[in-house]
């Protein structure tokens, strides 16, 4: 019998190999160095991942020129690719429908029961445009947003700051917006000094903390 953490694990593999067989597709002479970069994911996992495309047939490697290897897809491989992107596009659907659900839950709790009024977000992925319309539709304002893969970038007028600038920054609220690796940013953020009562994981007890009124912060 399957449980769930073997069904998320399964799921996860298929995304990976999704985002490997598309990196793939598009440019065939792509290094698995420069995948995992892209990707976010570490190098070794790639050349499983990759190996593991192989095997399948799903992918064929050529030696040629000498020490540069260029990746094809298979036309099985092209099949496996159609499967998984309508597979990806009817998960991220019902990823929009539970995250915006639960992050108006969330936003309309942080306003309707404490006096905070701006929060910032912490970790830019899939759901961090959802969580955007969800704080906007409470009537909060975002004030920062913090993610180290896209320090510079714009996200919705305000430029992404390193996480090691949050804690001089003090924001009343630090709300972790990333479908994966939320524990990584939580323990970016408390080494970096952040407290660990303003930060909302959103991977944690259903993506919703208590909101005090009387101290208007978010507590365990």
């Amino acid at each position: 019998m399957n449980t769930a953490k073997d069904n998320n694990h399964a799921e996860g593999d298929d995304y990976r190999s999704f985002l490997l067989l598309d990196e793939i597709s598009k440019d065939a002479s792509v290094t698995q160095r420069s995948m995992s970069k892209d990707l976010g994911i570490a190098l070794g996992l790639i050349n499983s991942y990759v190996k593991n495309l192989v095997s399948k047939g799903y992918v064929t490697v050529s030696g040629i020129p000498k020490k540069r290897y260029t990746y094809y897809l298979t036309p099985k491989g092209f099949k496996e690719k159609t499967r998984l992107t309508y597979a990806h596009l009817k998960n991220f659907t019902n990823l929009y429908r539970v995250a915006r659900k639960d992050f108006s839950r969330l936003f309309l709790n942080i306003k309707e029961l404490s006096n905070i009024t701006t929060v910032a977000f912490s970790g830019i992925d899939e759901i961090t445009e959802i969580a955007y319309l969800s704080l906007k539709e409470a009537g909060l304002e975002l004030t920062n947003v913090f993610d180290d893969d896209s320090v510079g970038k714009d996200f919705f007028g305000l430029t992404v700051r390193p996480i090691e600038d949050a804690a001089e920054l003090k924001p009343a609220l630090i709300v972790i917006t990333s479908f994966a690796g939320s524990s990584e940013l939580k323990e970016k953020l408390l080494k970096g000094g952040v407290e660990e009562k303003i930060i909302c994981d959103i991977s944690a007890d259903g993506w919703i903390k208590k909101i005090t009124k009387d101290k208007g912060e978010a507590v365990e």
